[in-house]
């Protein structure tokens, strides 16, 4: 079974970049430029992960992630941004966005199984997402 990953962002070049990384290692990659958009996919697919910009042109990211965590409450969502602020770090948190210490700590996870198992070449895969339906 695929992996879902919905990216949200209204840089067409961070969702290019985005997709041009995830879609090689297996995984499925639906874009949306606006908060709209986004609640409209989340409605007809399960995503099993959302990584959503703050600050977008329609919305305030931290009021899309309320949403999204609504429509898709097992979903994994990461707050992306170039705008830090002390409120939106927090209220991002408080509505369940995975923290910089998990995210760091998932990757530095990834990182120390993949130099161990170097001459396996072991990519990190979909299988590494919680299912959409659990």
């Amino acid at each position: 079974m695929a992996k879902n990953i919905l990216i949200v962002d209204d840089d067409r070049g961070i969702l290019k970049s985005f997709k041009d990384i995830l879609e090689p290692e297996g995984y499925s990659v639906d874009t949306a430029e606006t908060g709209v958009e986004a609640v409209e996919k989340c409605k007809a697919r399960p995503y099993n992960l959302a990584i959503i910009d703050i600050k977008l042109r329609d919305v305030d990211g931290t009021d899309l992630l309320a949403r999204v965590h609504e429509i898709l409450p097992h979903a994994r969502k990461i707050m992306i941004t170039g705008y830090p602020s002390l409120e939106n770090a927090v209220d991002s948190v408080n509505l369940q966005a995975m923290t910089e210490e998990k995210v760091v700590g998932w990757v530095e996870s990834r990182y120390e199984e993949t130099r161990r198992n170097r001459s396996k070449r072991k990519p990190m895969g979909p299988e590494l997402l919680p299912n959409a339906e659990d």
